[in-house]
């Protein structure tokens, strides 16, 4: 069995990782936490669309974007964190020896999280907006089948974009970027860490916006989405399933608008 000092000296400190992975689970555990209880459910049941929008609305003192904002921010960090780990991985293997490993380990993590901070901010205002305008019903997915079939309609033709296609190579080359764009200590690796989060906001925001679609608070949707994204930027199976969920989102999204036709 190796002494813990020579796998310390072999894989460099664990801490920052425990940290890492540490984050995602508290953020998992809140999301699961925030969940509607038996009781709202009930309420929603009885009430329908008028009781979501309330508990939606914003209140005085925007207390009510404040509540939203913390469940973005939070879902952003649980969904999106372990889309990071094989790049984060690449960089802890080529900073581990380093004195300062850990600081700039952390610097680069929360530089990344930041952007998603920053979209969090913009997507809990939609939300609210969409809530007063009577168009997300029960836990915060569209009751607008023309506003589902624009966001899947959107989502699809995206994943044909040259931004994502730009966007996901980055994500799925770590080792290229940190050629390209290597800066030292815990300010180049922040300043790094904020591109990557750009980068990987270009990759995934239209997919984020889907929940909409699957609703906000739904965990079965985050959970099915972080896969989705977190393949999508590993090497080899990215390449294949891309287009493929482009071409299935815009095949939704012609099925949501021809039955949106057939009801109005």
């Amino acid at each position: 069995m190796f002494p813990l000092r020579n796998l310390v000296m072999r894989y460099g400190s664990a801490a920052p990782w425990l940290g890492f992975f540490g984050l995602i689970l508290v953020a998992w555990t809140a999301l699961f936490a925030m969940q509607p209880s038996a009781t709202e459910l009930e309420f929603a049941r009885l009430y329908g669309a008028d009781f979501w929008a309330t508990l939606c609305a914003p209140s005085t003192a925007q207390s009510g974007y404040g509540t939203v904002f913390l469940m973005w921010a939070l879902m952003s960090a649980a969904m999106m964190a372990p889309t990071f780990a094989p790049t984060l991985k690449t960089y802890h293997d080529l900073t581990k020896r380093d004195a300062d490993a850990v600081r700039t380990f952390n610097s680069l993590l929360v530089a990344y999280l930041l952007i998603w901070i920053g979209f969090s901010a913009l997507a809990a205002g939609a939300q609210l907006v969409l809530a007063q305008a009577d168009l997300l019903g029960e836990g915060g997915a569209s009751r607008s089948l023309w506003l589902t079939s624009a966001l899947l309609a959107g989502a699809g033709l995206y994943q044909f974009s040259p931004l994502k296609s730009a966007c996901l190579t980055q994500c799925r080359e770590p080792l290229s970027f940190f050629m390209q764009y290597w800066q030292s200590g815990a300010k180049g690796a922040f300043l790094m860490g904020a591109r990557l989060g750009l980068v990987c906001l270009g990759c995934c925001w239209a997919l984020m916006a889907l929940g909409f679609v699957g609703g906000v608070m739904n965990l079965i949707w985050m959970g099915i989405a972080t896969v989705l994204m977190a393949l999508e930027k590993l090497p080899e199976i990215g390449r294949v399933i891309t287009k493929p969920l482009g071409f299935a989102l815009i095949a939704a999204a012609l099925i949501t608008g021809f039955v949106a036709l057939g009801t109005s």
